[in-house]
């Protein structure tokens, strides 16, 4: 079986890097796993802060936490799948990824993907679907047929990545009225055409930009890019009893006194990998959202966001793709497909 590791060399200074090597076939499923060959994978920002932050004295490590494939077998626990079923998941941060020919998942995180999709287009959905659907709908009191947003402005701070690119969409199905914000003419033009209302520069301050629109306050703010730096320009623009959505760990200390608690903000946390790592007992959730996800993508309500595949899964492609992410510059999501 072919695997693509982050390890840190044996000699010299330099930092952790990827290696493609072999390994054994992973063994036959167990419990509520399936096996699955993969046949196309998505790079996050969480596979290169894994690779970065990769231990000197820790294993070779599978990275890899976007992935479609192909059941090749299923475990004695393992509902609702068969041998042969196209399927798409993100996967669990405690196991090895989905670098590799061959993956044991746990099939409550485990749905069948679109059937209007390739793998390829597939793959670039799991982990970021996930994220904005169990922010909007699992951390805050939303409902994604919910009239309830009807009307309720939405503010998505980093709209052209990857989860901005599902947060435009979902929040739009909601009913909310959705503004993104964007630096570039092609990432402007991406959130756009992804359903947002208007969208603003991240760069410049933010209210003046939304005041220009005639909005002054907006009661849902998702930001998806930087905690600490547009802190304080939330606190501004945040309604009363709004909601705040965070997804990046922030590099110091947040004052959540006022204006957050003269306004009773909620803040809401979202790490995809929560109910997998500590095996809540919903973990089966994820497996329906992806489900009710991939029928909302065949009935042409969501858009994949898979912008370009860089071509086989293999170590010159998958580093590519790293140097791609770290960039910042990457609109929606970029994929590998096949192997050589």
């Amino acid at each position: 079986m072919k695997t693509i590791v982050v390890h840190h060399p044996q000699h010299g200074a330099a930092g952790p890097s990827l290696l493609e090597q072999s390994a054994p076939a992973p063994p036959s499923p167990q419990g509520h796993q399936l096996c699955i060959a993969v046949q196309a994978v998505s790079v996050n920002p969480v596979d290169t802060k894994l690779r970065r932050n990769h231990p000197a004295d820790a294993p070779a490590r599978i990275l890899g936490f976007d992935a479609a494939g192909t059941v090749l077998a299923v475990g004695p626990l393992a509902e609702d799948f068969e041998i042969g079923d196209r399927v798409y998941y993100a996967g669990d941060i405690t196991q090895p990824g989905s670098n590799a020919q061959l993956q044991l998942v746990d099939s409550r995180l485990v749905a069948p993907m679109p059937t209007t999709l390739d793998f390829a287009q597939a793959a670039a959905l799991p982990l970021v679907t996930l994220t904005a659907w169990e922010l909007l709908f699992c951390r805050m009191p939303f409902q994604v047929d919910c009239s309830r947003a009807r009307g309720k402005h939405l503010l998505v701070i980093g709209g052209a990545g990857g989860v901005g690119s599902m947060a435009i969409q979902l929040a739009r199905h909601a009913g909310f009225r959705v503004i993104a914000t964007a630096s570039r003419t092609d990432s402007r033009q991406w959130c756009l055409q992804l359903g947002a209302e208007a969208v603003i520069n991240h760069h410049q301050p933010l209210a003046p930009q939304l005041a220009a629109l005639g909005v002054e306050q907006v009661e849902v703010v998702l930001n998806l890019a930087d905690t600490d730096g547009y802190w304080d320009q939330i606190g501004q623009l945040i309604a009363p009893q709004g909601h705040v959505g965070l997804i990046v760990e922030p590099t110091g200390a947040l004052r959540i006194g006022d204006p957050y608690k003269a306004k009773s903000v909620s803040i809401h946390w979202e790490f995809m990998f929560t109910r997998s790592r500590f095996a809540t007992a919903d973990m089966a959730e994820q497996h329906r959202i992806l489900k009710r996800a991939a029928s909302m993508v065949d009935a042409g309500v969501l858009l994949t966001p898979h912008t370009r595949t860089l071509g086989t899964i293999n170590l010159a492609n998958l580093q590519q793709a790293h140097a791609a992410v770290e960039s910042g510059t990457t609109i929606g999501k970029l994929t590998l497909a096949g192997w050589d």
